[in-house]
């Protein structure tokens, strides 16, 4: 079942969530080759708790720490640890908040230092996929328009679409009604409905769509050991139209980025 939220709710839940876009923003201050998840894990933490909030991941169904971290072939769930960054990697930091009874939960793809073109390009179409899918979180059109629109544009640059993860309804709980999939056939799916609040999240392969799971029962990997990427949002429907409640404006800004990808979700600028 859908759980609409009030005005009210949706700024709590605009809070959770630019805590993990701040705590993101911590992360791209200091990622680099030679620094350990381990640190990065520490660095959100901190960041997390100094804003008044815990952890979103960190014990969630028995997840061992504060970030999914997950470089190059893996798509998602990685565990932090002391391998240090290279060179050339490129890593899904995925991050979740828990204030005022409200989840945030939003990820980035970071690269390395300098990446093979292919990859950037994999990260630039994945991103650009996450706002084409966000375009269709409107009222009159279903979950699947949403996944429909993410697969077709995806797959028209040759890339594969994750099926088995998929992103969510969120509120008071990490993962609410509706499952919101990157793939679809328009016109299928729940409806949507005024004040939901959902977590977009493309996660994109630059091969095969296939995917393995570790034994660490957490750690998914590409079935063909190419790269994958993800990117994520909150966003809820107001006026029957998307707003973005997270923002990669402080990842931005650490990195020296100018964009203006977001506006056309926003009521009113950041501040």
């Amino acid at each position: 079942m859908i759980i609409p939220k009030t005005r009210e709710e949706i700024e709590l839940m605009r809070e959770s969530a630019l805590i993990v876009s701040k705590t993101l923003g911590e992360i791209a201050k200091v990622i680099k080759p030679g620094v350990t998840t381990l640190y990065l894990d520490k660095i959100a933490e901190e960041c997390i708790r100094d804003h008044g909030a815990v952890p979103g991941f960190l014990g969630l169904y028995g997840f061992p720490n504060t970030l999914c971290v997950s470089p190059n072939t893996q798509v998602v769930h990685g565990i932090p640890n002391s391998k240090p960054l290279e060179e050339g990697d490129v890593i899904s930091v995925d991050c979740g908040a828990l204030k005022n009874g409200f989840y945030g939960d939003h990820a980035f793809s970071f690269e390395i230092g300098e990446v093979a073109p292919e990859v950037k390009k994999l990260l630039q179409v994945t991103k650009e996929s996450l706002y084409v899918g966000i375009r269709e979180f409107r009222i009159g059109n279903r979950v699947e328009d949403v996944g429909s629109a993410i697969q077709k544009y995806c797959e028209s640059h040759g890339y594969g679409v994750v099926r088995e993860l998929v992103g969510h309804g969120l509120g008071r709980k990490m993962h609410e009604d509706p499952e919101m999939p990157n793939y679809g056939k328009r016109g299928r799916g729940k409806m949507f409905i005024e004040g939901m609040v959902v977590a977009i999240e493309p996660m994109i392969n630059m091969g095969t769509k296939n995917v393995k799971q570790l034994k660490d029962g957490w750690t998914i990997l590409t079935a063909d050991g190419k790269p994958s990427a993800h990117f994520e949002h909150d966003v809820a429907l107001i006026d029957g139209k998307p707003e973005i409640l997270s923002t990669f404006k402080y990842v931005y800004d650490a990195l020296g980025i100018v964009s203006n990808e977001e506006d056309e979700f926003r009521r009113q600028p950041l501040s």
